[in-house]
């Protein structure tokens, strides 16, 4: 089954402040019926990049099964990670970077390969704020969530 993720994080322009993230998934189910499941959540004293984790792994830990996923981020950073294959490098060094840094969030590097690990994803970047309506949704959502209390959004199926 294929599964579509969009998604986006906010950090508000602050890196100390608030944050949150939007995750959408699109998929159509074995008798042909489209479903759409939305994502959104709040955190306080975070980063711009650990949304943007944030909302690629709760979208593939939405999954329950193996499938093939397209994911799409407006983060050049987390789809370098694997379409440059900078997370390998990371991992062949014991989670170092450049001249020997320690990788930021690594603890969400982790959780994410985990969450990838069933699936076969292949990871698109997308122009922020490019118009496209799933991208425009997550940017809502991930705004909405920044500004938040620790908001939770799932319609279901």
């Amino acid at each position: 089954m294929l599964v579509k993720i969009y998604t986006d994080g906010a950090a508000r322009g602050n890196p100390d402040g608030p944050g949150g993230y939007g995750t959408i998934l699109h998929y159509t189910d074995p008798n042909g019926k489209l479903h759409v499941r939305e994502y959104s959540q709040g955190y306080k004293k975070t980063t711009n990049n650990r949304m943007e984790l944030m909302a690629a792994i709760v979208g593939l830990e939405a999954l329950t099964r193996p499938c093939q996923v397209e994911l799409y981020s407006d983060s050049q950073y987390l789809v370098n990670a694997f379409n440059q294959h900078w997370i390998d490098s990371w991992i062949q060094k014991g989670w170092k970077r450049g001249k020997n840094q320690p990788v930021k969030n690594r603890e969400l590097w982790e959780r994410l390969l985990k969450a990838k690990a069933p699936h076969q994803v292949t990871f698109h970047w997308v122009k922020g704020h490019d118009g496209h309506p799933e991208n425009e949704r997550c940017d809502q959502l991930a705004t909405g969530a920044a500004d938040g209390e620790d908001l939770l959004e799932d319609p279901g199926i």
